[in-house]
């Protein structure tokens, strides 16, 4: 059998998965004839140009179940789609059937027993919005635009990490269609190979429809130091950042950033006047902090995001991060240092995720709007991740992994890969979810 041949038998007919699904779906089936399939086959990461043949927007469970079904009639190559926000686009798939549950976005919260069921379509804003009506809140993403789904099943770090843990560390159940079709609970009493593999296990094991959070008494109002220095001062600062980092207290999780703002000539004049020092510190609404940072990461841009966890952050580590950034591409590109620790590391049943007892994270962040600068974006976020790489400990956090390079379960999941490759074996024995749990 040709390699054409056995795509071919693989895919089935698009034809014939869109009609069988058109006849079991409440929701929306697009195919490429579709008048919303360009709207429909786009993600936040605008470098993702992917063509699927199929895509099952689904309206609730029984769609999804359906559609599974269909799925495991026709063989298809196969994605997930929630809030679609992953930087390395894996929720598209090309010529494959993509089952999407964007549209399934309701957020529950039971003020008394302290939880939040969340369905996989939401995103942290409807979230936070919904939480904070109590003042309660679960650790999500920093950008409030990113999809609760994905971020979540990779880990899930973010500004409350080191006091609450992370995203998947919050995580009292699991519903999931899996493999044969079926509705499973996971959790710590029901289905617990599966719910140890959903924290921090990624993709690929099935289609989660919703999420049970602990929630946490937070806000509405919250203090945050936000202080911006001259970046000629980077090395200084970053040396000064790491010594307090490493005797925080765990109910602060400092982050420390190399940017710019963009030089205009026009505002020159107002810039020399004297040491320019932002200081934006203060107490704001929490909701207001969580979604700050959307307008520097909009949907329809291009990035790449690549990361690496360190043990520690050496004088001889800063002053190579401040060497790569000097040739930073575009202004909106970061390099950005996160503290770990914490509560992070005080999970005794910590399921998958495979880096606690890292101390930081750092993630070089490629931002940029032209296609024609795609080559020198890139080329700067790679070329930095290798000159960080000897000072690195060999992980690979699996939401910032590289759009274009297969990510090494031996570095996402260290020694969680081999008992993740059971759990998979089991709940999806003839591998109907492989080219999902093979993508970053």
């Amino acid at each position: 059998m040709t390699a054409i041949e056995d795509r071919a038998t693989r895919t089935g007919s698009a034809e014939a998965i869109a009609a069988e699904l058109r006849a079991t779906l409440r929701g929306q089936v697009i195919d490429r004839s579709h008048p919303e399939y360009e709207e429909a086959r786009h993600v936040w990461n605008g470098l993702i140009d992917r063509y699927p043949a199929v895509i099952a927007r689904c309206a609730g469970v029984a769609d999804v179940v359906a559609a599974v079904r269909v799925a495991r009639e026709h063989r298809p190559l196969l994605s997930v789609r929630g809030g679609g926000h992953q930087v390395a686009g894996s929720a598209v798939v090309e010529d494959g059937l993509v089952i999407d549950v964007s549209a399934m976005t309701g957020v529950h919260v039971d003020p008394v027993a302290r939880t939040a069921r969340v369905q996989a379509g939401a995103r942290w804003a409807d979230v936070d919005r919904a939480t904070q009506v109590w003042g309660l809140v679960t650790p999500g993403g920093e950008v409030s635009d990113t999809g609760v789904a994905g971020y979540t099943l990779g880990g899930g770090m973010g500004i409350l990490q080191r006091r609450f843990g992370l995203a998947c560390d919050n995580l009292r159940s699991v519903e999931i269609v899996t493999a044969d079709g079926v509705v499973r609970t996971a959790s710590r009493t029901e289905n617990a190979d599966l719910f140890w593999a959903l924290r921090g296990g990624g993709r690929g094991l099935g289609v989660v429809t919703s999420f049970e959070f602990e929630l946490h008494p937070l806000g509405p109002q919250v203090a945050q130091a936000l202080v911006a220095y001259r970046y000629d001062e980077a090395a200084q600062v970053l040396r000064g950042f790491r010594d307090y980092a490493v005797t925080a207290p765990d109910t602060l999780s400092p982050e420390a950033g190399l940017w710019c703002l963009p030089a205009e000539p026009v505002l020159a004049p107002l810039r020399s006047l004297g040491t320019a020092v932002i200081d934006l510190s203060g107490t704001f609404d929490y909701v207001d902090v969580q979604r700050s940072p959307d307008a520097r990461f909009p949907a329809g841009d291009r990035y790449l995001f690549t990361s690496h966890f360190l043990d520690e952050l050496t004088d001889a580590a800063i002053d190579a991060m401040v060497e790569c950034d000097a040739t930073r591409p575009t202004p909106r590109s970061l390099t950005i240092v996160r503290t770990m620790g914490g509560a992070i590391d005080h999970v005794t049943d910590g399921g998958a995720w495979a880096h606690r007892g890292a101390r930081f994270n750092l993630s070089i962040d490629a931002a940029w709007s032209d296609p024609a600068l795609d080559a020198t974006a890139m080329g700067w976020a790679r070329r930095s991740h290798a000159a960080m790489a000897r000072f690195a400990n060999g992980g690979v956090y699996l939401n910032f992994a590289d759009v274009h390079e297969q990510a090494d379960p031996a570095k996402v999941f260290g020694s969680a890969a081999a008992r993740l490759d059971q759990v998979r074996a089991t709940y999806d024995p003839d591998g109907l979810f492989a080219a999902a749990a093979a993508r970053p």
